[in-house]
């Protein structure tokens, strides 16, 4: 069966049984032998076992002791041996046993050396019994009868028969292992309170490896970071599982005692105690432990779990190899050091995660409130701290602990607290981890703690690595250990709590920011450059500040700083710029940078990736700084520069980003010399003329002059340029592609033509089947002749997936019919052309995902789509567009979307409103909403649990008006010029939000917006109502705007989806159901 936690739910808490067991048994036939040997073993394995004393069997009443003792068991065993029923004793114990314990049926007989029929029958020995008793007492005494009942029925319960076991221990360990079977749950009751979220899907996941069928010596390893519940979890199946064992040893904080002088040799002692049933076992040392230890288990199914390993030599010592135990063993092994197990054999190391966010807001609840939800004056304080324990359960259990029945006011002023320093107990409890570091780790820990932002990009790291090959294999090792994470594509990230243990590991240093090896808080850098507090300890600074704010520095601090390393420096904008940079940087990336240039005497020898993006300098220096380790300069947006430094000093330079300098004109020819340049980036650089006729680049993979209108030829890539996969030349005068263009044909990926005007027909590489494009737009804007040639070879193009054919002035039949061959096709944009109607093989396109086919004004049309598992169809100001794409098979369709603002001529009262998110013309919100309210919110109402259980989503519908005062909703700088943002915010489970988004340009007239919310209300039996709220935003500087007018909203039950189905695959012009 599953390992569960359900069993405490157990109603055997409102019972707190003295004794697990009474035994009931004829003391001259099984006192020395059998019934000794079962309450010895009982004993052993911690079940309460009652076992009368031998003296009190002299007089014939029963004790008032005994009679006390069977009613405080929870179970009873008797033995019926052929002597048993020659006892008044014995047979008052047995009726009281019956009187308390038949119906709760925790009677179990076991027939030693009798026949179950005799006893059943009181034939043989039995007979003689009563024969006996009815001398004494009288035939047809009603005690006597009794009796005889008694037996007939405990008789007739099923139980063990000894002469069907070959051997009495066989017969005691299955009545041991069934009865602790039965006993074992209320233990786990009787011993914790605990509330177990997020157990069950773990224990189950558990049981899995466990394989507890299996008849092999496992080794399960659950690893994970301080505080995540490693020892709850081994604790829980050890308490679970251990009843099937023969030996079950739980060795908790094993790297605590391995710290004392004799640690491992102690813990032996308890693993062999626990054995051999013996409090002062003898071990001389390690070695002798070792081999006493295997001489004990290589025979035995064991189950040993020992908890917080943090050596592989503490599992040498105390574990030894699988061949060391008897088959079936389990041994458990829970740790921070995932390199434990891998070198100890472990072939697939659990890794036990966090609590989602259902579990834990449930945890802290438990906590703060011994409920499982918050209570509402608390519910957004609640998801602050929830938030803040990003998932830990010690965390959550601490806070949770440490707010309960404390005020609002309390819990207000404990959040501020938390925000400035991490609780104590769970700082010391994680800083475990880093204290068994050494000094490198240490050091690479903190840079990764405190500057994680950068971390996440993956050029970042390769850059670290090259300044220090160190770096690579002490990230694995820090990942091993729990204290950060590496995703597939090397991304590296570290929890909430590990950051901040980190950010206050460097806090505690120095009481002054600027005495401190890192800088990572904005008040703690502000007070450093405005007070010119720096000091030679700080190494590294970050300040990433999400708007853009305006200071006034000193910058003289710089000058203290001779240690510095790493500078980064976001959306600050500073009146006067540096006169002095450290020359130990490796990093500097600084937006907004002040001055025209970098300072005269900075020669940084190490660094190697410059960023000064939005700066306002014209040049880099003046003359020439050879730097051999530079490999990334990022001067994007930097309108005042004019040139470029002579590339000739950047031998080894791989990334070169001159995105939008505008006044960019002269580009040192020595950029043709970068031999290891891996990207080249000069879109929007308006202003460039001219580049190196030849470009020989072994390494080049994307090369980038969109938006170039003044240059009109682009170089040759020749010698071993062979590696290019992303030419993007849009947007430029160039009127001609290079001849070496063709030798491209096997690594180019995406190629951007779009809007320039070739005079020459493509080469002959555009008809090859193996040409792999992802983007491509070739046609001039508005061009009188496309070039039908190439549209005629779509089908030799098997590995496109994406085509642009925006503006290209295509007329009706002019795409052909066999654009359904395009088997790898994902997106098709088809913009601004003419054509009426599309070709009906477009169904056959089963992986496409986006078709926009927006400003086509004179579109009447859209053909069947394919059923992928995602569509979004956009048919913007189409506004000849009458009739909706017949929609994909239901079930196989997964999401799909459809936006027809401004489409006036759509035939509205023929579609059917089941789609989960469109965008249509409409002036009113349709009465199969049937809870509406005017404004931008509202509350839909929950039945009752039983409905509320069968609720599958919410269908929402707002009314989207032009908006006369823009200045009512706030601006967004993420946002598109002349766009605004409509979001929809939900709650769940009384404190999160969750969004829908997306973007809308200004449109002429009224909109609906509706969509369908589905699988994303996981406790809704919880909730009594749901509110929806409508957001807007505006791009910075828009004038125009909209507003939601009214909204509706309607719950959605499985009867309402068949309904809905139904009705839609009746209609040719329904839209389908798109599935969250």
């Amino acid at each position: 069966m599953a390992l569960s936690t359900q069993v405490r739910a157990s109603s055997g808490s409102a019972f707190p049984w003295k004794y697990d067991v009474f035994l009931s048994f004829r003391g001259e036939d099984t006192r020395k032998g059998f019934t000794g040997y079962l309450y010895h073993e009982l004993q052993r394995r911690g079940i309460r076992s009652f076992r009368d004393d031998p003296q009190l069997e002299r007089g014939t009443t029963i004790s008032p002791k005994l009679l006390t003792a069977i009613e405080q068991s929870r179970f009873a065993i008797v033995v019926l041996s052929p002597n048993y029923a020659s006892s008044t004793w014995c047979l008052l114990e047995l009726s009281k046993i019956l009187e308390c314990m038949e119906e709760r049926g925790t009677i179990l007989p076991i027939f030693y050396e009798v026949d179950p029929s005799h006893v059943r029958h009181q034939r043989g020995s039995f007979a003689e019994a009563f024969q006996e008793h009815e001398e004494k007492f009288g035939e047809g005494n009603k005690e006597v009868e009794g009796w005889r009942d008694a037996l007939t029925k405990v008789a007739s319960l099923a139980g063990w028969t000894s002469e069907k076991y070959r051997y009495e221990t066989e017969l005691i360990r299955e009545i041991v292992q069934a009865l602790w079977s039965k006993v074992h749950p209320s233990l786990t009751v009787f011993g914790s309170s605990e509330k177990l979220v997020g157990m069950d899907a773990k224990l189950e996941e558990i049981d899995v490896l466990l394989d507890k069928e299996a008849n092999d010596v496992r080794f399960i390893g659950i690893w994970g970071m301080g505080g995540i519940g490693k020892t709850t979890l081994g604790r829980l199946v050890y308490e679970k599982i251990s009843h099937q064992f023969e030996v079950c040893i739980f060795l908790a904080n094993v790297r605590e005692a391995s710290k004392t002088t004799h640690g491992l040799v102690d813990l032996q002692k308890q693993i062999l105690s626990q054995i051999l049933k013996e409090e002062n076992v003898q071990v001389w040392n390690v070695y002798s432990g070792i081999t006493m230890i295997k001489r004990c288990v290589c025979n035995k199914a064991v189950l040993l779990v020992l908890d917080d390993v943090d050596q592989s030599e503490q599992l040498a010592i105390l574990v030894g190899e699988k061949d060391c135990f008897g088959l079936r063993s389990r041994i458990i092994i829970t740790t921070r050091n995932r390199h434990v197990l891998v070198t100890h054999g472990v072939e697939k190391p659990y890794e036990l995660k966090g609590l989602n966010e259902d579990e834990a807001l449930q945890l802290f609840s438990w906590k703060a409130f011994t409920k499982c939800e918050p209570e509402e004056d608390y519910a957004e304080l609640c998801k602050r701290f929830v938030t803040c324990a990003a998932g830990l359960p010690l965390a959550l259990k601490i806070l949770g602990s440490f707010l309960y029945k404390r005020s609002l006011d309390s819990w207000s002023s404990a959040f501020q607290k938390l925000k400035q320093t991490p609780n104590p107990t769970v700082f010391e409890i994680l800083k475990i981890s880093f204290d068994g570091l050494d000094e490198m780790e240490k050091k690479i820990f903190l840079d990764i703690a405190c500057f994680r932002r950068l971390y996440r990009n993956e050029f970042m790291i390769e850059l670290v690595d090259s300044s220090d090959p160190c770096n690579r294999i002490t990230r694995s090792v820090l990942a091993e250990k729990s204290l950060l994470t590496i995703s597939s594509d090397n991304q590296v990230d570290v929890h909430d709590l590990i950051h901040e243990m980190g950010c206050e590991i460097v806090r505690q240093e120095n009481k002054e920011p600027g005495g401190r090896s890192r800088l990572c808080l904005r008040d703690h850098i502000f007070h450093v450059f405005t007070k010119n507090t720096g000091t030679e300890a700080i190494e590294g600074i970050l300040l990433h500040l999400d708007k853009l704010e305006e200071a006034d520095w000193n910058l003289e601090t710089f000058s203290k700083m001779c240690k510095l390393k790493l500078l980064y420096i976001h959306n600050l904008r500073l009146s006067v710029g540096p006169k002095f940079l450290p020359n130990a940087l490796r990093f500097l990336n600084w937006s907004w940078y002040p001055s025209k240039s970098l300072p005269p005497c900075f020669q940084p020898d190490e660094l190697t990736e410059l960023s000064l993006v939005h700066s306002n300098i014209d040049h880099l220096w003046n003359g020439k700084k050879y730097l051999r380790n530079l490999k990334s300069i990022d001067l994007s947006y930097s309108i005042n520069l004019t040139r470029t430094p002579d590339f000739t000093v950047f031998p080894n330079l791989e990334k070169l980003v001159l995105e939008g300098c505008t006044n960019l004109v002269k580009i040192h020819p020595s950029i043709a010399l970068l031999k290891r340049l891996k990207l080249c980036n000069f879109r929007n650089c308006k202003s460039i003329k001219s580049l190196p006729s030849e470009l020989n680049m072994e390494f080049l993979e994307t090369f980038d002059i969109s938006g170039c209108s003044k240059l009109k030829k682009i170089p040759e890539f020749v010698g071993q340029t062979k590696r290019l996969s992303k030419l993007c030349l849009g947007g430029t005068a160039v009127e001609k592609l290079p001849s070496s263009i063709e030798h491209l044909s096997e690594s180019l990926v995406e190629l951007d033509l779009s809007g320039i005007v070739i005079r020459e027909q493509p080469h002959s590489l555009f008809f090859k089947q193996n040409f792999r494009v992802s983007s491509f737009g070739l046609f001039p804007r508005k061009s009188p002749h496309p070039l039908i040639p190439l549209l005629a070879s779509l089908k030799q193009f098997s590995s496109l997936t994406e085509l642009k054919l925006n503006d290209c002035n295509l007329c009706e039949g002019e795409i052909p019919n066999d654009i359904g061959s395009l088997s790898s096709l994902r997106k098709l944009e088809l913009r601004g052309n003419n054509f009426v109607s599309l070709p009906a093989s477009i169904h056959l396109l089963s992986k496409l995902e986006v078709i926009t086919v927006e400003n086509c004004t004179r579109l009447q049309q859209l053909p069947e789509l394919p059923a992928s598992d995602y569509i979004l169809v956009k048919t913007d100001n189409c506004t000849s567009l009458q009739v909706f794409p017949d929609p994909p098979d239901l079930c196989r369709i997964g999401n799909f979307e459809l936006t027809c603002m401004n489409c006036s001529s759509l035939e509205t009262h023929r579609r059917s409103l089941e789609c989960l998110e469109f965008v249509i013309p409409g002036r009113e919100i349709p009465e199969w909403f049937n809870n509406q309210s005017v404004g931008d919110s509202v509350t839909e109402k929950l039945p009752s649990d039983a409905c509320n259980s069968k609720c599958i989503g919410f269908a929402v519908c707002a009314l989207i008006v032009p908006q006369d005062n823009p200045s009512a909703f706030p601006e967004n700088p993420l946002l598109d010029p002349d766009t605004c943002r409509i979001g929809c915010h939900w709650n769940n489970y009384g404190v999160y939000s969750l969004c829908q988004n997306f973007r809308v340009r200004q449109f002429v007239s009224d909109h609906l917006w509706l969509f369908v919310l589905r699988s994303l209300f996981w406790k809704l039996e919880k909730r009594l109502e749901v509110n929806f709220v409508f957001k807007i935003t505006r791009a910075v500087g828009n004038n125009r705007c909209i507003k939601v007018k009214k909204c509706g909203v309607r719950a959605l039950y499985e009867y309402d989806k068949e309904e809905l189905i139904s009705k839609m695959n009746q209609s040719k012009s329904s839209i389908s159901l798109y599935k969250k």
